[in-house]
């Protein structure tokens, strides 16, 4: 309970309840269903009408998915929930029942259904074929792939429905039991009707899938990256060149302006392109960390930022500018305690057009990089394009 208070706090996690865990799966959600009803005493919660049971160790479920299953709960009226191809609890896929879920575990073809089908989950087909073994480890017989799915998290249902399984199952179902699903079934004749599912809710089980995870959270706050310049947009400067250099080599990213900075680190975006254009110093890309240091945003995932200057060695003598830029490296060290990894990328200005263009390039292949990397080892380093 401690660790997770401590969680809570550091990450500034608002509107959530802690409930003592069980030494089971099915024990915990009780005690989690416990919490939530009216009928116990000292109840500082309010009952709700759905109630979605996921899993911890399926980090990447998206706001839609928990919506569809919510909403499939609501108007089907009793359970709905999330499936995927095969990982954990098998569900067999009737044609009686025009793919509700007919029984998830042996012999429960012969329940009886009172309620009809009034609820629905999403399904994906088995990637492989599974086989049960005999007691001398050698094949008995393999199921009909086609006729399975896997059951996956998160599932919803009505609250009144999933309560009142759970108060009428068995020691043996809360000691053995993984699948809420198996309770609404058995205890509340609740059938669900199956909809195909994403392939997102794979579980972090191996150390391998830490990587995996990592990789994953990188790729999806890479996707957003926002331009910040000290000049107008109808000014002309290579800074708007390289702003238009990022949106045609960066597939599948979307690069913004920052003019309504406040608004675009509201929409959470992790990745920020300082241009210093009017200034040989840092203050646009201070007042960029300030700005993002009072949001809050780099708490969860770290933020990007790098600070591109134009070395314009005609007006500028080379080793003023240069003092200046490596100031760099005393800004990253403090940015860094706040989460936010700062970079710089330095630009040679003014070139003939050819080789401004491949400079820019270059720039834009060294901000790629870096903003999908995420390297910490480059933290406070002064790049060249």
């Amino acid at each position: 309970m401690e660790t997770m208070k401590g969680i809570i706090q550091r990450y500034q996690h608002k509107r959530i309840s802690l409930v003592e865990a069980g030494v089971t799966r099915h024990r915990s959600i009780f005690n989690g269903l416990k919490a939530l009803a009216e009928d116990q005493p000292n109840c500082r919660l309010s009952k709700p009408e759905v109630v979605i049971i996921h899993d911890a160790v399926r980090p990447f479920v998206e706001e839609d998915v928990l919506l569809k299953v919510v909403t499939a709960a609501q108007e089907h009226g009793e359970i709905a929930p999330y499936f995927i191809p095969l990982q954990h609890e098998l569900l067999y896929n009737s044609d009686v029942y025009e793919n509700s879920i007919a029984h998830v575990w042996q012999d429960s073809e012969q329940e009886s259904f009172g309620h009809g089908i009034k609820a629905s989950g999403a399904i994906r087909p088995l990637v492989s074929t599974v086989i049960s073994p005999s007691a001398d480890s050698c094949l008995d017989h393999s199921l009909e792939r086609a006729r399975y799915r896997a059951s996956e998290m998160p599932q919803a249902f009505l609250f009144d429905v999933i309560y009142e399984a759970y108060q009428q199952c068995s020691d043996y179902d809360l000691e053995f039991g993984t699948e809420c699903l198996h309770l609404a079934l058995k205890y509340s004749h609740i059938k669900a009707k199956l909809v195909e599912g994403s392939p997102d809710l794979w579980k972090v089980t191996y150390k391998r899938d830490l990587y995996a995870a990592e990789s994953i959270i990188k790729e999806r706050i890479s996707q957003k990256v926002c331009v910040v310049m000290d000049t107008k947009e109808d000014e002309e400067h290579v800074g708007h060149c390289l702003e238009e250099m990022l949106k045609t080599e960066l597939n599948h990213v979307k690069v913004t302006s920052g003019q309504d900075l406040q608004q675009i680190i509201l929409e959470q975006c992790y990745n920020f392109v300082c241009v210093n254009v009017m200034t040989s110093d840092f203050e646009e890309t201070q007042r960029l960390l300030n700005m993002v240091e009072e949001s809050n945003l780099s708490i969860l995932y770290p933020v990007v930022v790098i600070s591109v200057h134009f070395l314009d060695y005609e007006s500028v003598p080379l080793g003023q500018k240069m003092e200046k830029v490596m100031q760099i490296r005393e800004f990253a060290k403090e940015a860094k305690k706040r989460n936010i990894l700062l970079s710089g990328l330095l630009i040679y200005f003014p070139q003939e057009e050819q080789k401004l263009r491949e400079s820019l390039r270059q720039g834009t292949t060294i901000i790629s990089a870096l903003i999908k990397e995420r390297n910490s080892g480059l933290i406070g380093q002064l790049l060249v394009a």
